[in-house]
């Protein structure tokens, strides 16, 4: 990413050095320590003041932790649920139950794949019509045996073909929003890297919404508003910034609950803090939310998500 230059040079010094130190036998331990701490420096100096558009290019960054990574670290005894019974499955979207440190929970989210085979397999993680039916069924199928429902989000966007709308995919993605407000077990959701338009609030309607610190959260995508805005994307780090799709943006206007953070660098330099810092902010509010009764879940949903959008006419 252009804005790491700093940072690429230090570490390709760092690299360079420790090449030498096993090819011969100088010793540059005091150098590499030196670069080290300047590395750790730049990192955390770096990420504290990104701009929304390079957070947009971390959120996006091909090693940051997939749903998969999730499912190994995060969770046990993952238990993989097809099909939304009417068409397929979608591989874009996937689910199960499984257990997130002695919990039981339903686990849906989006996978865009690492390899080219998988982004083809997993269509980049833009999910069709019968992935969000997918998820309202097994959401259906939690709510039925009283399961907490964690929804992690990483889309692009929902796919816009013209098979996926041939098959409803306004009305798939509208019907879930309407069902997950009147499910009666809670809803925590965590948008891990993209949450893109319609796509990501598919599965995004929850009692609590939560963001890693470098995820971005947007209606639609910015090459996509400065693409209709000014017929020009090479305009998306403008329309970026306009679009408040940052995870601190996002928490001052209330539209997410909180956020997580992320170690120095970013989620796709460290998957081991990431997803521990994610495993943690899971177990507390599944344990926060346990004891309210489904009546009261769906009041507060209902409550938090009518509230949105509110403003002030000036006098």
């Amino acid at each position: 990413m252009d804005f790491e230059g700093p940072l690429a040079e230090v570490e390709a010094r760092i690299a360079e050095l420790k090449k030498l130190t096993e090819e011969t036998d100088a010793n540059f331990s005091a150098e590499i320590e030196e670069l080290e701490k300047k590395r750790a420096g730049l990192l955390k100096d770096v990420y504290a003041n990104l701009n929304a558009w390079e957070a947009v290019q971390v959120a996006r960054h091909q090693d940051r932790p997939l749903l998969r990574d999730y499912i190994a670290r995060v969770f046990s005894e993952f238990v993989e649920l097809r099909g939304d019974r009417y068409y397929g499955d979608d591989r874009a979207m996937i689910g199960g139950f499984a257990m997130l440190d002695g919990r039981r929970v339903m686990l849906i989210g989006h996978e865009k794949g690492r390899t080219v085979e998988e982004k083809v397999e997993s269509n980049f993680g833009m999910a069709k019509p019968e992935g969000y039916r997918k998820a309202l069924r097994l959401m259906k199928l939690a709510d039925k045996f009283g399961l907490p429902i964690v929804c992690l989000i990483d889309t692009p966007a929902a796919f816009p073909g013209v098979d996926a709308e041939e098959r409803g995919q306004a009305e798939a993605i509208a019907r879930n929003l309407t069902e997950m407000v009147m499910l009666s077990v809670p809803i925590i959701v965590v948008v891990t890297g993209e949450g893109g338009s319609g796509g990501a609030i598919g599965i995004g309607v929850g009692d609590v919404v939560l963001m890693l610190a470098n995820a971005i959260y947007s209606v639609i995508p910015p090459e996509g508003c400065a693409a209709i805005l000014w017929r020009d994307s090479d305009k998306a780090p403008e329309a970026a910034e306009a679009l408040k799709l940052t995870a601190d943006a996002l928490l001052r206007i209330g539209i997410v609950d909180g956020v997580i953070p992320e170690p120095p660098g970013g989620a796709h330099r460290d998957h081991a803090a990431t997803t521990a810092a994610v495993k943690e902010a899971l177990i507390k509010h599944v344990d926060k939310l346990k004891g309210l009764s489904g009546k009261k879940l769906r009041e507060r949903r209902l409550k938090k998500y009518t509230n949105m959008g509110h403003f002030q006419l000036p006098r």
